[in-house]
């Protein structure tokens, strides 16, 4: 039931304490925890950019439709996907499972084809989807760790990546962004705290087939 209960207090914060600060392990712990994320295949096509500089998070603020919670959170975690996805990608991946699995390539070798295969026959804007679905998997994920560490969070689309890839300087890198997280502590007048959760019965979102 503390999952039940941590999840109940999660909200998404509107006005974060400025003056306060994740620890060392608390961010860590989320850097962990995006890295464990599930990914389809488990090609990990996302990254995480981690912000921790109160200039640059000011300069966000205009280009995320003004939301104070990018200048006030302790950090703002920023999820990116490739500008250009291609199968050196995939190759990268199964060069991985080698090298911690010593898997043999006759055994490799028929997944890593299907892989390539598919990759090679998706559309650019088929590839930037699904890899942007991948994005929504790691916030989740993200949110479920970061209530169960009390850690305040405020999951984000409002934001205009193009300003974001600029400012970050992700060309560079070969990434665009596509989800912004803001993480924290609440602050004590934030008007959202101590509303009550307004949810759909659990009946009502929930089709049992037995």
């Amino acid at each position: 039931m503390n999952s039940i209960k941590n999840l109940e207090w999660r909200y998404a914060t509107k006005k974060f304490d400025a003056t306060k600060s994740l620890s060392n392990s608390q961010i860590n712990t989320l850097k962990e925890a995006f890295n464990l994320t599930a990914t389809s295949y488990g090609l990990q096509p996302v990254k995480m950019i981690v912000i921790q500089n109160k200039e640059i998070q000011k300069q966000l603020v205009s280009h995320s439709w003004n939301q104070q919670q990018i200048a006030d959170a302790s950090h703002v975690l920023v999820l990116c996907i490739p500008k250009k996805y291609t199968t050196k990608d995939v190759d990268n991946y199964f060069s991985l499972i080698k090298t911690i699995r010593s898997t043999p390539d006759e055994v490799l070798n028929p997944f890593k084809k299907m892989l390539t295969s598919s990759i090679e026959n998706k559309t650019h804007e088929e590839l930037k989807i699904w890899n942007t679905n991948q994005a929504y998997i790691a916030l989740g994920n993200l949110m479920t760790v970061a209530a169960n560490e009390q850690i305040d969070t405020c999951p984000m689309e409002g934001f205009i990546p193009e300003k974001y890839d600029e400012i970050l300087n992700l060309n560079k890198h070969n990434l665009t962004s596509v989800l912004v997280m803001p993480v924290g502590f609440r602050a004590e007048d934030c008007f959202m705290k101590d509303l009550k959760k307004v949810r759909k019965k659990t009946a009502e979102v929930v089709i049992e087939i037995n």
